[in-house]
């Protein structure tokens, strides 16, 4: 858990510079009502350049130098008013810049020097060394405290700052990142309403194709075909709902995502809708990640809709998986005409191959689609396990 450090807020801020100017202001009053005018002016000069000692440090702090030196020139004594001078250094090594607090610096170490010898005259007549270099000593701590403390505040909200503008770097670069995983996801879902919509329209087109010219001669074929349409029509409806509830905040689409045992429905299916389908698939079926098994599903799934589209009446299908060497092979072929009449991206918009190749490459695999040398179509992707 992170400690913050208790800081005073504006208010607060303000109350603290209240009161020191207050406790500045007895002095001068003690001073005036001594009887010692010269002290209570220049005491309350130095008071009065306090107020800006925030907003600005560098004419305030000057205003308080420029006073201890007639201080020293006029009276030879010390007045209390003088604590003055260690707050105006403070506050121009905290809130100025860090020239300007090392020239204060030198300034007030010169001034150590200048009132120890001027006091020590005054007290000692003798002005021994040692007590001059004590007065100089004592008086240099003071400046250079008062220098410390605001240097180090002054870097401590520099630091603070790149924290604060790290951390908004931070939540602008996550926003992108959600963003963009967003927009992935919008595209994901939109491949798979493809696969489904795309699938399950073109085996409701050809049932109800083959049910009216059925109709006729054997009604029971029609009662069946019918059957078949309205299950591939619930489950194409079913797939659409989960995925549709995916880009709800209060439906998560528990529904598992379609894998390799799948296939055997899928292919069923194909075959029910009048496709001479051939299928060639490893026994048992190997176990795969979610992501490479609805992969191999949807270019299965993809490839079968694209032969009911493109590739006329009376063809012969062949959907073969191979796992060897670490990849697993997903390929189907037919003799049909092709897919030349809509071009190589299988359909007029492009979502079909264009997306089952994106949909291969996210899981580094590759995909090939196009004519067969003796005819027909074929799908070939290889997908690394």
């Amino acid at each position: 858990m992170v400690t913050v450090p208790r800081q005073l807020g504006p208010r607060g801020r303000r109350v603290f510079d209240l009161c020191v100017i207050a406790v500045l202001v007895l002095t001068v009053l003690g001073a005036a009502l001594s009887g010692e005018v010269a002290a209570a002016l220049l005491g309350l000069a130095m008071t009065v350049a306090l107020v800006w000692r925030r907003s600005r440090p560098g004419p305030a702090y000057a205003a308080v130098a420029a006073a201890s030196v007639l201080q020293a020139v006029v009276l030879d004594v010390p007045v209390p008013s003088q604590f003055a001078y260690p707050i105006a250094l403070y506050s121009v090594a905290r809130y100025g810049t860090a020239r300007a607090g090392a020239a204060a610096l030198g300034v007030g170490l010169v001034g150590a020097v200048v009132a120890a010898w001027d006091w020590t005259r005054l007290f000692d007549s003798d002005f021994r060394t040692d007590g001059f270099a004590s007065y100089a000593l004592l008086i240099g701590v003071i400046v250079v405290a008062a220098w410390a403390l605001g240097t180090l505040g002054r870097t401590r909200a520099a630091y603070v700052e790149q924290l604060v503008a790290r951390s908004e770097q931070l939540e602008r670069e996550a926003a992108q990142q959600a963003e963009l995983a967003a927009s992935d996801e919008r595209a994901r879902i939109a491949r798979e309403m493809h696969d489904v919509v795309a699938h399950g329209l073109s085996v409701i087109v050809v049932q109800a194709d083959g049910a009216r010219y059925a109709a006729a001669q054997d009604p029971e074929v029609a009662t069946r075909t019918l059957e078949t349409i309205a299950g591939t029509g619930r489950e194409a409806l079913t797939d659409m709902r989960r995925l549709l509830g995916l880009l709800r905040s209060d439906d998560t689409g528990v529904r598992p995502q379609p894998g390799l045992a799948d296939l055997v429905f899928l292919l069923e299916q194909a075959s029910v809708s009048g496709t001479d389908l051939v299928a060639d698939l490893p026994d048992p079926l190997p176990e795969l990640p979610e992501a490479l098994a609805l992969t191999a599903y949807r270019v299965v799934q993809e490839g079968l809709t694209n032969v009911r589209r493109h590739a006329g009446p009376g063809v012969h299908v062949v959907v073969r998986l191979v796992v060897a060497d670490g990849e697993l092979a997903v390929s189907v072929g037919d003799d049909g005409r092709g897919a030349g009449a809509d071009g190589p991206r299988g359909d007029g918009r492009g979502l079909g191959l264009v997306g089952m190749r994106e949909r291969v490459t996210t899981v580094g695999g590759t995909l090939d689609a196009g004519p067969r040398p003796g005819g027909g179509f074929a799908v070939d992707a290889r997908i690394p396990l």
